[in-house]
């Protein structure tokens, strides 16, 4: 792998572009509240991840159709809605850097903002006039919801495991990712073999991806994530990090700390000291390691595609997502 070209995202300039200009086209609407939330959703440089991946999919397996990045958009609109409303069920005030929808416009015009961008990803898909297309999409659409249902249900759960975890990140995360490769194969008419194949990259792609992120909420900034660090401790998410980061504790020590915390009696320092526990105490090459093996499952999914620009692209997407920042 070309390390260099693995984090330089400038190699996709041209899609991006056009990813962008077609996103300027979702927000056709009478009431102007919601062009205002649609955009600050969307048009303000999320990492298009989604999108793309869906396009370098569509390429791979020779689409050349002129629907390829309206089409992209789908997955975009979806991620987006489900940022809105994450950020409203988390009393979320910032998002990347800005302050987040509910907090300017209110927790039910977030809520409804992000229904009006699901509703256009869904009239998007209509028009793929593929059944497939649609069905695949809205299963990964359940997936997200069940994922964060389950996310929820887990709050503040100390005792949360790798597996529980794992089937949490399978479905808020991954199942999207794995649904925009799928897509590609659909509408490029492939066969199953190959659609599979690219839905086990997405998959594992997906899962790497959601483990960097969980990995980066202890890791780096606030001004290069553009979310307040230990926002996940805050909140009472217990991720992969922090389960490791556990195990190492004695257990006298692992229950005194953990009552604490679901007391309620952990203040800003008892945080501190516990991200210094998961940065210091073997947690972060531990994680990184693990998303490094599903980074290279994603590769060995495609393997049966044979040698192309568009497949070194994917390649080097894949390889860009344990190197990431943000």
């Amino acid at each position: 792998m070309n390390q260099e070209i693995t984090l330089n995202l400038d190699i996709f300039a041209e899609q991006f572009l056009n990813i962008e200009e077609s996103l300027q086209d979702i927000f056709a609407s009478r009431v102007p509240l919601v062009q205002d939330i649609g955009r600050h959703a969307l048009l303000k440089q999320g990492k298009r991840l989604r999108p793309l991946i869906f396009v370098l999919s569509c390429r791979l397996c020779n689409y050349g159709g002129k629907d390829i990045y309206a089409l992209s958009t789908i997955f975009e609109c979806i991620h987006a809605a489900s940022l809105l409303h994450d950020d409203v069920l988390d009393n979320a005030d910032i998002r990347r850097n800005r302050p987040s929808a509910n907090q300017i416009w209110g927790n039910q015009a977030a809520v409804l903002g992000g229904d009006f961008l699901f509703s256009k990803a869904l009239s998007l898909a209509l028009g793929a006039g593929r059944i497939e297309f649609l069905k695949t999409l809205t299963s990964s659409t359940s997936k997200m919801t069940e994922g964060q249902i389950l996310e929820l249900e887990h709050t503040d759960n100390w005792k949360l495991t790798r597996e529980q975890y794992m089937e949490i990140v399978r479905g808020k995360t991954a199942a999207l990712i794995s649904s925009a490769c799928e897509c590609g194969a659909i509408i490029s008419g492939v066969a199953s073999r190959e659609r599979e194949a690219l839905a086990g990259f997405g998959l594992n792609a997906g899962t790497a991806f959601q483990l960097i992120d969980d990995l980066l909420d202890y890791t780096s900034s606030e001004e290069v994530v553009g979310k307040p660090v230990g926002k996940d401790l805050l909140e009472g998410k217990i991720t992969l990090p922090l389960i490791y980061t556990l195990e190492g504790f004695e257990a006298g020590e692992k229950n005194r700390m953990v009552e604490h915390f679901m007391n309620g009696q952990a203040d800003a320092e008892d945080r501190k000291k516990l991200i210094r526990a998961v940065r210091t105490g073997g947690a972060i090459s531990r994680v990184r390691k693990e998303a490094q093996g599903f980074v290279d499952e994603a590769t060995a999914c495609l393997r049966l595609f044979p040698d192309s620009p568009t497949k070194k692209h994917l390649l080097q997407l894949n390889g860009y997502i344990t190197k990431r920042k943000f």
